[in-house]
């Protein structure tokens, strides 16, 4: 029996470069061992939804990986190809015990990989590492059966969208929402701008991580040109969203955050709002202001998602731009779901994108910065650091406040590098905080 390459485990999913950690074989050994991960459970029995994206690689491990479920026992629920939301929506609507979506997300398009669902919940951590533990052996019993969920999903999104015309710019940028994209925004009144909404798995336009600014660029050039409102931009799986307003500035992920916070607290006033140790002060601020509860979450979407519902928050959201809502849907994180609420929370402010954007507070911040340091030396590096700042918030790694702003210093899960991320009031409040930490890297033998 093939056995599993241990190098495809990341923190949250399983991904490899196809033709070297991953191929077919590993795909169906995914299928059975994930099949006997279920069995240990007392899952599956109901069955396990699976879809792909469109990489060109994805339909090869998929058909692999359907082939190990089958072989493993477990009746499958076959999608169409599609965006990784439509996975948990199926898994939701259907009373499925799994999900498996076959997807590189927003990486390179010679990378693919797998997101999994049991028991309502992301397989992540320790879990991820149980499918090498697990006794595996093949059994009868499993069949494949197609199902199409996208007709009951498009209804569910479009019950979001605020019956108001507008005019939308989207950009698909060749992933997996590219044809729900076509038929949301064709049901929508307005005028609709569509942009690279043809899957192409080899991303021939711009890569699809609305996170990187200048893949938002066509985007941005289309919102002005065309005089729309706003437009939307969906990651390669479309488990993310990015927007820009009508005067072609981004918004970013916590300003988003904000936004939405600001429309569920006029329904849950004094609620609980989660957002990662990334997020900006307005963010926290702004949710205290609105009359919610502020909550720091580690980074991870995975772990801001179980701080959601440990909170029993409505919303919770990190900079990457995975956002989950935990007043309605299912607790999974879907950019087009997103979208919709964004445009509702827009229709009831009576205010448009760049009109919240602009009454937002001045911030100046750097880019997220990515230090090399190997994986033995973090927590030295760290602990160093921590000696100097006493008052640090360590809900995931050091979060340092001060009147010029703040920085933070933590860990990175996948990579042997520190992050680290500056936000000041100020220009001359960033520079102070930024030479406040390269101050005391260098301290701790560690320069940037």
């Amino acid at each position: 029996m093939h056995p599993l390459n241990p190098k495809l485990r990341r923190a949250y999913d399983l991904r490899g470069t196809v033709g070297s950690t991953l191929d077919e074989d590993d795909a169906r050994a995914l299928g059975l061992r994930f099949a006997a991960l279920a069995r240990a459970r007392g899952l599956g029995v109901r069955g396990v939804a699976v879809s792909r994206d469109g990489r060109l690689s994805s339909p090869t491990l998929e058909a692999a990986l359907v082939d190990g479920l089958v072989r493993g026992g477990l009746p499958v629920v076959r999608l169409p190809l599609g965006p990784t939301p439509t996975v948990s929506f199926a898994v939701h609507r259907l009373g499925l015990d799994g999900g498996i979506m076959v997807t590189g997300s927003h990486n390179p398009p010679d990378q693919n990989g797998f997101k999994l669902l049991l028991g309502g919940a992301p397989v992540h951590g320790a879990a991820l590492g149980e499918l090498w533990e697990v006794a595996v052996e093949e059994r009868t019993g499993g069949s494949v059966a197609e199902r199409d969920v996208s007709n009951a999903y498009l209804g569910a999104l479009l019950a979001e969208a605020p019956p108001v015309p507008r005019r939308l710019a989207w950009d698909s940028g060749n992933g997996a929402t590219g044809a729900m994209v076509e038929r949301l925004a064709g049901a929508m009144p307005g005028h609709h701008v569509l942009l690279h909404t043809a899957i192409d798995g080899r991303f021939p336009n711009h890569h699809p991580d609305p996170s990187v600014p200048e893949n938002l660029e066509d985007l941005r050039a289309a919102v002005v040109l065309e005089r729309a409102d706003l437009g939307l931009a969906f990651d390669g799986d479309g488990d993310r969203v990015g927007m820009v307003d009508e005067e072609g500035a981004i918004v970013w992920a916590d300003q988003l955050i904000l936004l939405l916070a600001c429309d569920v607290l006029t329904e849950r006033p004094g609620a609980p709002v989660v957002a990662d140790v990334k997020s900006s002060a307005v963010l926290f601020d702004g949710v205290a202001a609105a009359g919610g509860r502020a909550v720091m979450g580690p980074s991870g979407y995975v772990l801001v998602r179980e701080r959601m519902l440990a909170e029993g928050a409505p919303l919770a959201g990190e900079m990457s731009g995975h956002i989950f809502f935990g007043d309605r849907w299912h607790h999974a994180d879907d950019g087009l779901y997103v979208a919709m609420r964004a445009l509702g929370a827009l229709h009831r402010s009576g205010r448009s994108l760049a009109e919240f954007r602009r009454a937002l507070p001045a911030t100046y911040a750097t880019p997220e910065l990515r230090l090399p340091c190997p994986d033995e030396d973090k927590a030295r590096v760290l602990s160093a650091v921590a000696a100097r700042a006493p008052d640090a918030d360590r809900t995931d790694g050091l979060r340092v406040s001060t009147p010029d702003g703040w920085w933070l210093l933590r860990s990175s899960g996948t990579e042997p590098k520190l992050t680290a991320r500056v936000e000041g009031w100020s220009e001359a409040g960033r520079d102070r905080l930024l030479n406040q930490l390269q101050g005391l890297l260098r301290d701790a033998n560690l320069v940037i």
